[in-house]
């Protein structure tokens, strides 16, 4: 018979089994980068997501600091990984206001955690994994935040040799008086704090779950990823179990194919322009409906979360037998769903009504047509 276990044990020779049959965390190996490789000058107000999906940039208040947020090859040896998520300093704050801060945060859907039974007596501890490399060392703090009973907690852990690969394994408490909600939206937020003003660090750590309290979010010992130039933080293999493990017990990085990854993060983000290099790279197809205007439908390969968000930049045109023509306004419909989604792209004029068409770039190898629906 085989042995099943959960919870910390003490020794690293037994099996072990888990309680989800995919990763909690989606593209916790840095693997998928819809947006791009690199994103530079991150700062001044531009929280979002930029670079590897799923992982977002996250500033409050009005910091001076800026970042280049990357996709990066360098990674733990020996450990099956090949990407990671990097941040490089290039402007620094060497004193954050008090109402500043940093963070890598990472998202989960609220419909995918009740399994966690929250409010309970049955909930579950959860434990999180994660590779990470820094020149600096020192304090760090892990927030988590539940956002439909707006509860957190919030642990810390130590990066003790610079610029070099360690592994964190971190017990995140039940929530016995919470809950989450079973729906499409936050369920938990996984905030990795690199800096925070006294308006984050002047309570009380909170150690266990309680209502948010921003004083007492984040370690009066965090270390200031922002003040030098020199600084840079990487992550990688970042697991969320199911189940209170230790270093030894953690069962392994659950890997997940590249396109059963791509296609679990085309439901928060589709990218349809991704891979393609020309300046006119296609990504649609209407119908004319007179000279000015004309309709069509794009699939998105995953069922989206929710009706996305259209979100374009540089030039795009439609171009049929007879005619080229840029693109001033594109419109969703309400016909629209969360799979297929149908368009009204708008022209100044020069359209030929009942004709087909393509809708592509303009000569423009940077522009993007991308449909949001993150968290």
């Amino acid at each position: 018979m085989a042995l099943t276990l959960h919870g910390t044990v003490s020794d690293n020779t037994v099996a072990l089994d888990r309680k989800t049959a995919t990763p909690l965390i989606i593209n916790g190996d840095m693997q998928i980068a819809q947006r791009g490789t690199s994103a530079t000058a991150l700062g001044n107000g531009d929280t979002g997501y930029h670079t590897v999906d799923r992982f977002q940039f996250r500033e409050d208040g009005s910091p001076t600091y800026e970042f280049t947020m990357s996709q990066s090859t360098d990674t733990p040896t020996g450990e099956g990984f090949s990407q990671s998520l990097k941040l490089d300093c290039t402007t620094a704050d060497t004193s954050l206001a008090s109402a500043d801060a940093l963070s890598i945060r990472h998202t989960v859907e609220a419909q995918n955690l009740q399994m966690l039974k929250y409010g309970t007596s049955s909930a579950e501890v959860l434990t999180l994994s994660f590779w990470v490399k820094t020149n600096k060392t020192g304090t760090y703090t892990l927030w988590v935040y539940s956002d439909d009973g707006a509860r957190n907690i919030s642990k810390t852990y130590t990066v003790s040799s610079a610029n070099t690969w360690e592994k964190k394994v971190i017990n995140i408490d039940a929530d016995t008086g919470g809950t989450i909600n079973n729906d499409n939206g936050i369920g938990l937020i996984l905030g990795w704090y690199l800096g925070a003003g006294t308006a984050f660090t002047s309570g009380t750590l909170n150690t266990s779950w309680n209502t948010l309290v921003t004083a007492d979010r984040v370690s009066s010992s965090q270390v200031n990823l922002a003040d030098s130039t020199s600084n840079d933080f990487y992550i990688t293999g970042v697991q969320l179990e199911i189940g209170e493990f230790d270093a030894n017990s953690i069962p392994p990085f659950q890997f997940e194919d590249r396109g059963t990854s791509l296609a679990r993060c085309q439901r928060y983000f589709y990218n349809p322009l991704q891979g393609a290099t020309s300046a006119y790279g296609v990504f649609g197809q209407v119908v004319c409906l007179s000279s000015t205007t004309a309709r069509g439908i794009l699939y998105s390969p995953s069922v989206m979360r929710t009706l996305p968000t259209i979100v374009t930049s540089g030039d795009l045109e439609l171009a049929g037998d007879s005619f080229t023509i840029g693109i001033t306004d594109i419109i969703t419909t309400t016909r629209t769903g969360t799979q297929a989604m149908e368009f009204t792209y708008t022209v100044s004029s020069g359209l030929s009504s009942g004709e087909g068409a393509i809708v592509r770039r303009r000569n423009d190898a940077s522009a993007t047509f991308q449909l949001d629906a993150e968290l």
